[in-house]
């Protein structure tokens, strides 16, 4: 079963525009992955991006990346993510980072939260994500 197959993303005409997310994503037999969410530590445990949150977003996407790879799918198959930020009106920054690596065509369900601090005091974004796979 393909991806198009398993996945269905609906935008009803009942509900407000979408603007980068999807309202409603169904999946339908497939295989459940839940990646905890990451932040923007290497693969050494060091912070990527200190004082930068774009360069912080492209490393917690990266590491999304790895784990998706680890569960044998892609951001292709990503339904929902979820993102903490310490900073909620840095939205825009975090979204143009998003939009290279998530399919556009079809955006993943998404809800953003703004969090008075994450794990380490210098972490500014942290990102849940779930995908379905074969």
């Amino acid at each position: 079963m393909s991806a198009n197959e398993r996945i269905q993303f609906k935008n009803p005409e009942t509900m407000p525009p979408t603007f980068g997310y999807t309202h409603v994503v169904e999946s339908r037999s497939a295989r459940t992955i839940y990646i905890s969410g990451q932040v923007p530590l290497n693969r050494e445990g060091q912070l990527v991006g200190a004082g930068d949150l774009a360069a912080q977003t492209r490393q917690v996407f990266e590491n999304i990346h790895f784990a998706l790879e680890a569960a044998e799918v892609s951001f292709a198959d990503v339904v929902k993510l979820t993102f903490f930020l310490t900073d909620i009106g840095q939205m825009a920054t975090v979204r143009e980072i998003r939009d290279q690596y998530i399919n556009m065509v079809n955006p993943p369900a998404s809800s953003a939260v703004e969090v008075r601090k994450l794990i380490q005091e210098e972490i500014f974004i942290e990102i849940e994500a779930i995908a379905v796979g074969d």
